[in-house]
């Protein structure tokens, strides 16, 4: 490709020319007038703006061995940070553009992302380059925190054309908040005049979603010559046609809108052709059936739409996820962000997350990420090395300012699989520091649990060290195992942790706040028409079976489009269109109303299933089966049935007998029929639960050991045993016990050891610990002769205050072979 490099040279804009940014993926069609330049490229430096008050820096890496390069705290004056560029094209016409530059969103690779862009092209508005993480995350990677990406494409006339980067936002970066923006260089290549866009209404403000009337409209990467004509095909989620035609661009416009017929609820595939070329847009009818709002509401759904949501997409994400039926939003908040310095708080990007889900009347879970590196020591990693830092945080985070606080915060994400040898003992500590953080607040969030991935020994160990009776909400996650199976069974996970909860759960709600499917992509692409019919059913069988199993609120992974490592498990496409799984969503929530779990229904075919949920004013029973099977459901007066995307079918009919004969499918189907008895409603699960902490409470004990006792390094929370610290024949470590009460407190300790261990203080065991203090005490353990190496023994330390039981550190230990 032949490339004419350009410097920042000066001239005057004639003509202001509206920014024609493609949001899907750039088909290619129609004349390619003046034949521009045979696609010759125009490269700019980055470093070489003609106006600018974005500083450059040196690096050999770089292109022209220079580079733009922002990253301060300092905010912008009103015009924003900018760097303003002078283009001559040779021609008319769209181009696409392609910078080198910092990612605007979350990248699979550990590099830190920069602050949204916005674009702006001969003194038109400055627009926000708002492309899905799904989009950014197939981007080359350049150099450093570089990466290659399409930005897409703009309109250009021919001469002098001036092109705009613009930040105005900050973003959250190594321990601090700044507006951080790299650009090496950029091209802009001629590109045939194209569809960019099919979509319903206006995607800057809606995601592809109505309830009752809307357009559909195709727009042009460029304004045309001469008119375009737009032949359409409009398909519902089983692939059949329900629309077809043409809709013709007139001369000198862009776009072309056109009145959808009546189509019933469900999930709809235009794809729109010219001149051969076909770009797909999405779109969703959603039921009459609106979910139940507030409290009563079961569902939620994962955003983290701090590191892969656009701030230009927040406000239509949150209404679109509000109207098919979440009640809450799961999200996390960068820690170092927020507290760069040891009591040094910062406003992040996450307030701006918050407030916009909060203005859409959805709830905010906010999980607890990683601390800060000044918090923490190599032996502590991945948590604070002072449970006070967890302490004063969690005070902190409960105590924002109410549009900004979360509704409910959560401890960790998984502790127990990631990559560090912490331990389930250091967790619960680290938890009920927190906890008691949170709980400090006279107005304070409810607290949930860490979302545990696997039933464990993780997990044992902090049921054992009896971290329960800190929390509110009983949290845990469920995922088919392995990634990409087809048509995957639910996990047993909710019924698993049932279990453990009925054993230790002290009367916390149940969460599943994590629960999803793993669907293949290739890059640059969308999950195939299988793979999101897949989706959809798994969406609702998952949704059913664990509320069946007793959970209190059920959160989908995930709503904004999100890939990694070749799987995808979002809601929406890269274009921020829904897929099936949003629909059959949005008819899940409003057919089950409250969705109060009745009962299954028993006496079935072999591989189906029915459930029997009471939605507050009615009986809805979902069935589905494995493949095609006849069921006779008993099942008295009035039924209706509604599909999996909640379209109305008409009433079933039924048999000689008086049972009704359906034939049940992979894709769930409800019948709804009136109440016969009236039913107590059981509480969701937003309850406070926890009274103010006890002066024992508020004592946590933390175990501490050298780095060459450190536990074996874990992969996932089955890691066989022994799990347990490494002893030697004698081990000296100490355990730490703060007092996070407001006044001095005087405790006894003691620590008990199985099979021939013996353990041994090395100062006195009745301490007085100041208010927000910490007293270690150490120990000194000794294998004796009956331990065997490499077998886990139990090590519970325990106190008294006033003669009250404090909440104990139980954890394992194992003599290094």
């Amino acid at each position: 490709m032949k490339v004419i490099n350009t410097p920042g040279a000066h001239g005057k804009v004639a003509a202001a020319i509206t920014v024609a940014l493609a949001l899907g993926l750039i088909g290619t069609a129609g004349p390619q007038a003046d034949a521009r330049a045979a696609a010759t490229a125009i490269k700019i430096e980055g470093e070489a703006p003609t106006r600018a008050d974005i500083p450059s820096a040196s690096d050999r890496r770089a292109s022209g061995g220079r580079y733009l390069a922002l990253a301060t705290a300092r905010r912008p004056d009103g015009r924003g940070w900018y760097a303003t560029y002078t283009v001559h094209a040779p021609a008319a016409g769209p181009y696409r553009l392609e910078a080198t530059m910092s990612s605007p969103l979350e990248q699979a690779e550990d590099t830190e992302t920069g602050s949204p862009i916005n674009l702006a092209v001969n003194g038109g508005p400055s627009t926000q380059v708002s492309k899905s993480q799904a989009y950014w995350s197939d981007a080359p990677r350049a150099w450093g925190d570089l990466y290659r990406l399409g930005l897409g494409d703009v309109e250009l006339h021919r001469g002098v054309n001036e092109i705009t980067f613009r930040i105005d936002e900050p973003v959250a970066f190594e321990g601090a908040v700044l507006h951080r923006f790299l650009l090496d260089s950029f091209t802009l290549t001629p590109t045939p005049l194209a569809l960019s866009d099919v979509h319903i209404q206006d995607p800057a403000t809606n995601l592809g979603i109505y309830r009752s009337k809307a357009d559909l409209r195709f727009r042009l990467n460029a304004h045309t010559a001469a008119p375009q004509t737009v032949r359409y095909d409009i398909r519902d989620h089983r692939s059949s046609q329900v629309a077809s035609g043409t809709a013709t661009i007139p001369a000198g416009a862009t776009t072309v809108t056109l009145a959808l017929p009546n189509l019933p609820p469900g999930h709809y595939t235009a794809s729109a052709t010219l001149s051969g070329k076909t770009l797909v847009g999405r779109f969703a009818r959603l039921p009459e059936q609106r979910p139940v709002q507030g409290s009563g509401n079961r569902f939620g759904v994962n955003t983290w739409a701090h590191a892969v949501v656009p701030s230009a997409r927040r406000d239509a994400l949150a209404d679109a996820l509000r109207q098919m039926g979440a009640g809450y939003v799961r999200d996390g908040r960068s820690w170092p962000a927020t507290e760069p310095r040891r009591g040094r708080y910062a406003p992040t990007p996450q307030d701006g997350v918050i407030a916009a889900m909060h203005r859409h009347g959805l709830k905010s879970l906010e999980v607890i990420e990683g601390p800060p590196e000044w918090a923490m020591t190599p032996t502590s990693v991945p948590l604070p090395a002072d449970l006070r830092d967890a302490y004063r945080y969690g005070r902190h985070v409960a105590g924002k300012p109410s549009g900004v606080r979360p509704d409910v915060v959560q401890m960790s994400n998984e502790p127990d699989v990631d990559d560090t040898a912490s331990t389930g003992d250091q967790q619960a500590a680290y938890v009920k520091a927190a906890a008691l953080g949170v709980a400090a607040r006279r107005d304070r969030p409810l607290i949930a649990l860490p979302g545990i991935a696997d039933i464990g020994p993780y997990q044992q160990l902090m049921l054992r060290s009896d971290v329960v009776r800190y929390a509110d909400i009983w949290s845990f996650h469920g995922y088919p195992w392995p990634p990409g199976t087809p048509d995957p069974d639910v996990p047993s996970s909710a019924g698993d942790q049932h279990e453990l909860w009925r054993r230790h759960g002290e009367g916390t709600a149940r969460w599943m706040t994590e629960s999803g499917i793993f669907l293949p992509v290739q890059p640059g692409q969308d999950p195939t028409g299988a793979r999101q019919s897949e989706q959809a059913r798994y969406l609702v069988r998952s949704a059913v079976e664990d509320l069946a199993d007793g959970v209190d609120k059920h959160f989908w992974f995930a709503g904004p489009p999100l890939t990694d490592d070749g799987f995808t498990f979002s809601m929406f496409s890269r274009a921020f269109q829904p897929l099936p799984a949003y629909s059959a969503h949005a008819a899940l929530t409003g057919l089950l109303g409250r969705a109060d779990f009745v009962r299954r229904l028993p006496g079935l075919p072999a591989g189906a299933s029915g459930h029997v949920f009471d939605s507050g004013t009615q009986n809805v029973t979902v069935l589905w089966a494995a493949k095609p099977t006849q069921v006779k459901l008993p099942i008295s007066g009035r039924v209706d049935r509604y599909d999996l995307m909640g379209a109305p079918q008409g009433p079933a009919e039924r048999a000689t007998d008086g049972t009704l004969h359906i034939t049940a499918s992979p894709d769930p189907i409800y019948l709804v029929s009136q109440r016969t008895e009236r039913r107590p409603h059981r509480p969701h699960g937003e309850q406070r639960l926890r009274r103010v902490p006890s002066a024992a409470e508020q004592v946590v004990l933390s175990q501490r050991y050298a780095a060459a006792n450190a536990a074996p390094g874990k992969d996932n929370g089955n890691t066989e045993p022994p799990v347990g610290y490494r002893m030697g024949t004698t081990t000296r470590m100490w355990l730490d016990a703060y007092n996070f009460g407001d006044r001095p407190q005087k405790i006894s300790l003691s620590g008990r050891v199985s099979n021939g261990w013996t353990i041994r203080p090395g100062a006195a065991t009745t301490i007085t610990i100041p208010p927000q203090g910490r007293v270690s005490v150490p120990f000194t353990i000794t294998a004796g002769t009956r331990p065997r190496p490499g077998i886990d023994y139990d090590l519970t330390f325990t106190g008294t205050l006033a003669g009250r039981p404090i909440p104990p550190s139980a954890s394992w230990i194992q003599l290094k072979r």
